[in-house]
Parts: C-alpha cells; structure tokens; sequence
C-alpha cells in the first residue's frame, strides 16, 4: 500500500490532472458495480422466493458510461474546483487557511454552488447517454434532482468540513473520489430506482400548481 501511495504522488505531481481524470473514472466506474448490485439485491429480495438465486450480472455498458461521467467531468472539473475554490477564498476574503471562518465558506460554496451542479450534469448525462430525447431528461432531473439534492445535503458537508480542514488542497479530490465510492453508488442506484414509490414523497416541496393543483 506504501509503494502504491508513493506512486500515486509521484503521478500527481508529474500529471495532476491526467491522474485526478484516471482515479475519478476507475472510482465512479466501481461505484456504479456496486450499484448495479445493490439495485439487484433489492429486487431478488421482491421476488417470489423461486427466483431468489436470479444471476448477478453487471451491465458494463452502464459500467463504461458512468465511469466516463468520472473521466470526463469529475476529474477535470473537480481538479481546477478544489484548486481555484481554495485560492479564491484566501485571497477574496482575506481568510486564514484551516480557520472555522475559512472551512465554513469553502463548505457552504461547494455545497450551494458545485453540489447542486454535479448534480444536475450527472442526471442530465446519464439520460442523454442513454438514448433519452429532451423531454425524457428533464423529466429524469425533475424526478431525481431534488431527492438526491436532499439526502446528500445532509452528509457531504460533514465529510467537506474534514475535507477542508485536515486534507491537502492537492488531495482533496482523492479524499471526495474515495466517498464517491458510496455517493456514486447511490446516485446511480437513485436513477436506476426510475419512479419508486418512496420518490413521490418529495413531490410535496413542489408548488401545488406545478403538482396539477392538487390539494
């Protein structure tokens, strides 16, 4: 594990980017098997019980898609976030480094600026990637937006705030990389679920109006 720490350094400082672009899709790409499986536990434990040994068989298809949504966004945009959040907090507001002051805004601009956005390109990505027209997407994103926005809401900012207290700025992606190991398990498993039932009790944050003026 040493010598593969060490090695990791050494690409990260070699190739920063590249190597951020690399962990980012082999970690989301693991993340969406664990899904798959979970999502697959799920139902085998709905079935009658003559069908309780069902198969596990992962969708690489699925696999190679969301690793790409790693590749392709967390990586790179993770990579220049962290940096340029961390540069422009200290230098904007004049705050000093590891300070409450300083953890709390980092905390509060990931969470109101970059969480929501990670979220909505990942749903948006994922409908499109799959085949699904305009409609479909925004319907996809109205559906699962708001339940994912909510539930992690309430668990990325305690890892953020160790995140940003105790983590190198360098390594802060690796550290989110590393729990993406659960969220992008759960924002697969969020998208797989399509319209379960428990989604439709989000539904009452929405307007009455936009809910068909139901009361």
């Amino acid at each position: 594990m040493l010598k593969a720490w060490k090695w990791y350094q050494h690409c990260l400082s070699s190739h920063p980017v590249k190597t951020q672009i690399v962990s980012s899709g082999t970690l989301w790409g693991i993340g969406d098997i664990g899904a798959q499986y979970i999502t697959h536990s799920t139902a085998t434990s709905l079935l009658p019980k003559s069908n309780e040994g069902a198969e596990f068989k992962i969708n690489w298809k699925r696999v190679a898609i969301t690793s790409m949504f790693g590749f392709g966004f967390v990586g790179p945009v993770g990579h220049f976030w962290y940096e340029g959040l961390d540069k422009f907090i200290r230098l904007r507001f004049l705050l000093q480094p590891k300070s409450p002051r300083f953890v709390a805004t980092k905390v509060a601009a990931d969470g109101i600026i970059f969480g929501p956005f990670d979220l909505f390109v990942f749903f948006t990505y994922m409908g499109f990637s799959t085949g699904k027209n305009v409609a479909q997407v925004k319907e996809d994103v109205k559906r699962d937006f708001l339940p994912a926005l909510i539930l992690e809401g309430g668990v990325w900012p305690i890892f953020q705030v160790v995140n940003f207290r105790y983590v190198p700025v360098r390594y802060q992606l690796l550290y989110v990389n590393v729990f993406c190991l659960i969220d992008s398990a759960f924002l697969s498993w969020i998208e797989q679920q399509k319209n379960a039932p428990w989604k439709q009790w989000f539904t009452s944050f929405q307007p009455l109006k936009e809910r068909g003026g139901e009361v």
